[in-house]
């Protein structure tokens, strides 16, 4: 849910995310997603229910997948000749 939710300003910038609005939304819930399960352990946590700081551990992920999701879709357009 971190994810998604930082996914939601992807529309306060410009469009430049390698495939879109729905490629920054894959970008951010598989980061988000990675940095959730390996940090700050590999694994599931065992808390029930997880606590808040369970929950923050996927905000590195989601903020560097669109990171690297705008950068790349950035350049790819360059290269193309593509102007937004």
């Amino acid at each position: 849910m971190i994810a998604i939710a930082f996914w939601h300003f992807a529309v306060l910038v410009p469009q430049r995310f390698y495939g879109g609005i729905i490629g920054a939304f894959v970008a951010a819930l598989a980061g988000g997603l990675a940095s959730g399960y390996l940090l700050p352990a590999p694994g599931l946590p065992t808390e029930n229910p997880p606590g808040l700081m369970q929950a923050a551990w996927a905000t590195p992920g989601a903020v560097a997948a669109l990171l690297a999701s705008y950068l790349y879709g950035s350049r790819h357009d360059r290269a193309h000749g593509i102007e937004r």
